[in-house]
């Protein structure tokens, strides 16, 4: 299984963008998922986590109030990143991937299947 990233494109400064991950070649619904992000020149970095259920969300403080994880129902097999008051900080790729290693939600090594990431720019 791989996780596949769209949504991503050329938005405004406080414009919102709603990203997309499903999965490819199986399904991803018995996972907790995450999505990180890499800016220009930077490293990946934690974003959201949502749990298998949907119940649990944790997310990177800058994002906090911005951002909010979410999966469909009732399959569960597709995640949902809505990002809202976009600001050119948020100017990265996106990624999202399968929570299956164990260790700290926020750490990429608890994670596999990644996707290709979806490119997210934030004019201001």
């Amino acid at each position: 299984v791989q996780a596949v990233e769209s949504g991503g494109g050329l938005v405004q400064a406080g414009g919102s963008l709603r990203l997309s991950c499903a999965a490819s070649g199986g399904t991803l619904s018995n996972y907790a998922m995450g999505w990180f992000r890499q800016a220009p020149g930077k490293g990946r970095e934690f974003v959201a986590h949502i749990s298998g259920s949907g119940g649990s969300r944790y997310y990177t403080d800058s994002v906090k109030v911005r951002f909010t994880i979410s999966r469909d129902n009732p399959t569960k097999n597709t995640v949902y990143l809505q990002m809202n008051s976009l600001e050119s900080e948020d100017t990265a790729v996106y990624y999202c991937a399968a929570y299956n290693r164990g260790g700290a939600y926020y750490s990429m090594a608890g994670y596999d299947y990644w996707g290709q990431g979806t490119k997210v720019t934030v004019s201001s």
